[in-house]
């Protein structure tokens, strides 16, 4: 029996021995995250943001990986089939817990296939229009919209973007039926609003400051409690009657479902470390977004967060009539 006992000992030893070699030998090559729109949209800039940080860190070349498509699903399932050691990973935002809703033959289970490593940044979203459109400011907007507003070209990062879901969320506040035009992320959606070619786009903080404090396009509210103080003559949705347009978006940092856990800890190290990197904090500051609150942004706050987003936008999907498709 001491023997057994004893080799038994030897073994956990073993094992834990083994674990923290394995460790601290992660990562053993390039770390990729993976954006699931379009270079030049706001989940990328982000992403190029923290890769340049988590580099430094990890002392690996972390790179992003652009695979867009289908709302954000095709880079989503690019990482839940990537293998489980750390080395893929996935931004994204409110439009991952949004899936589920939206589509019916996802090829990954939503609630189950990524382990949270953190949240990184939350902020609202900016209704803006292209340069010439009629209306001037968001009161004058809204009531155009409340009688013409399905004939008004909404452009999207395709069905179940943070652009679509705000567009769904502000037909349904005044009563119309938005017609969308989708396009592969908020990037070349922004290029055909300056262009003119479409009307209006609900677009993060990150990518509508810079064309609005470049006059490119026209900007009509935020849809947060309180003003931006980098666009602070913008008013807030509700200031200018339309409370119910309240929508605030935040990106999260996943692995595969099985990553260990105690990789799921070194890149959750690493991305604090971004978050608190001062470059990172202004340049987030400079287009009106924030960092998560440190003490909300650990792995299980993120779970926390996660499934209980997956369930308040299929609430809001349904009392907007979309079915999943």
């Amino acid at each position: 029996m001491r023997r057994f006992i004893k080799g038994m000992a030897s073994a956990a030893v073993l094992a834990a021995s083994t674990l923290g070699v394995a460790a601290q030998e992660f990562p053993s090559r390039v770390v990729t995250i993976v954006v699931p729109f379009a270079a030049g949209g706001p989940s990328d800039s982000i992403a190029r943001l923290l890769a340049q940080s988590m580099s430094a860190t990890l002392k690996q070349q972390v790179i992003v990986e652009n695979v867009a498509g289908a709302g954000g699903t095709t880079g989503a399932a690019r990482v839940a089939k990537a293998e489980p050691d750390g080395h893929t990973l996935l931004i994204h935002h409110v439009a991952l817990p949004a899936g589920p809703a939206l589509y019916k033959n996802l090829t990954y289970d939503t609630r189950t296939a990524f382990e949270p490593i953190g949240l990184v940044n939350t902020g609202p979203m900016v209704l803006i229009s292209k340069k010439d459109h009629p209306a001037k400011d968001a009161k004058e907007l809204f009531a155009h919209l409340k009688k013409n507003g399905d004939k008004e070209l909404i452009a999207t990062a395709g069905v179940g973007s943070n652009s679509h879901l705000c567009g769904v969320l502000l037909g349904q506040s005044l009563g119309f039926k938005p017609s969308f035009v989708a396009y592969r992320g908020t990037g070349p959606a922004m290029n055909d609003v300056v262009a003119g070619q479409v009307d209006l786009l609900c677009d993060q903080s990150t990518t509508a400051v810079p064309q609005i404090e470049g006059g490119t396009v026209r900007a009509h509210a935020v849809t947060a409690k309180e003003r931006l103080d980098v666009i602070k003559n913008v008013p807030t949705a509700a200031e200018s009657g339309l409370p119910a347009l309240d929508f605030t978006i935040w990106h999260g940092l996943y692995a595969p479902q099985g990553t260990p856990k105690e990789r799921i800890a070194i890149l959750h190290a690493a991305l604090q470390k971004a978050l608190a990197d001062p470059t990172v904090v202004e340049r987030f500051k400079a287009v009106g977004t924030t960092v998560y609150p440190e003490s909300e942004r650990s792995p299980e706050a993120h779970r926390a967060r996660f499934l209980a987003e997956i369930d308040r936008i299929a609430s809001l999907m349904k009392a907007a009539g979309v079915e999943p498709q």
